[in-house]
């Protein structure tokens, strides 16, 4: 499902000590599937960072939908609100779940009615209605990994970024994750980007793969042609494991 471009960087870097992202240009279209892989170190969450606003880039241009980045505070913020992002580690309140799922609504001034509708339909589908009342942080890993996606996605942002969702989890949450994004991009159109480790899970849901290695983007492509039959040697060598880290 595509609609013309969300999101296009020209000439990112980012740099510490040392340069640790570079983009020559990355461009990202709407309603798509983004599986982003490469081994550690390689730049892969600055650049989630970079993409969510967290992390200003020392250089380059940051188009979303074909817009430079405002310069006014309260108009950036309102362009942050059209993204969500969930970190591998699940940060939730100290609260019920239901109150976890619905805190984004209520700050963004929903109706009490609208909160309840859409918290119930978001538990019912993430298959933790049953749970709606336990507190968060008595969940195991891969039910608050759930809590923390129906969270995200709770007020329909255009763009979802998920650093690691399902890293040291169990194959059923694991299942249950992947299909989940899946709903959420088939049914709602948003735009995903994932960072992940498992090359066999960016195979099963992205539609296209970004392959980054040492702060550069290498590889970008469908998903199948990245893993049947890649164009650079560095990005064959990472999916078949003989890269040296």
């Amino acid at each position: 499902m595509t609609d013309g471009v969300l999101l296009e960087l020209q000439g990112i870097s980012k740099s510490y000590n040392k340069e640790v992202l570079s983009v020559d240009r990355l461009t990202l279209k709407k309603g798509q599937v983004y599986g982003i892989i490469g081994p550690s170190g390689a730049g892969k969450s600055t650049l989630l960072r970079i993409i969510n606003l967290l992390t200003p880039p020392t250089n380059g241009v940051y188009l979303f939908e074909g817009a430079p980045l405002p310069t006014n505070g309260r108009e950036l913020l309102k362009l942050q609100r059209k993204m969500s992002l969930v970190f591998q580690k699940t940060v939730l309140f100290k609260d019920s779940v239901w109150n976890n799922v619905a805190y984004g609504l209520r700050a963004r001034g929903y109706q009490r009615e609208e909160v309840k509708e859409r918290v119930s339909h978001l538990l019912e589908h993430v298959g933790l209605a049953d749970l709606s009342r336990r507190r968060a942080d008595t969940l195991s890993g891969g039910e608050a990994q759930r809590v923390a996606i129906a969270r995200a996605v709770a007020f329909d942002p255009e763009l979802l970024l998920l650093d690691e969702p399902t890293a040291n989890l169990d194959p059923v949450n694991v299942e249950l994750i992947e299909n989940m994004i899946r709903t959420l991009n088939h049914e709602k159109g948003i735009t995903v980007i994932m960072v992940t480790h498992n090359g066999f899970q960016a195979r099963r849901i992205a539609d296209e793969v970004i392959f980054i290695n040492q702060g550069r983007i290498v590889e970008t492509g469908p998903a199948e042609k990245i893993f049947s039959n890649p164009e650079k040697e560095s990005t064959r060598m990472f999916i078949e494991g003989r890269m040296i880290f």
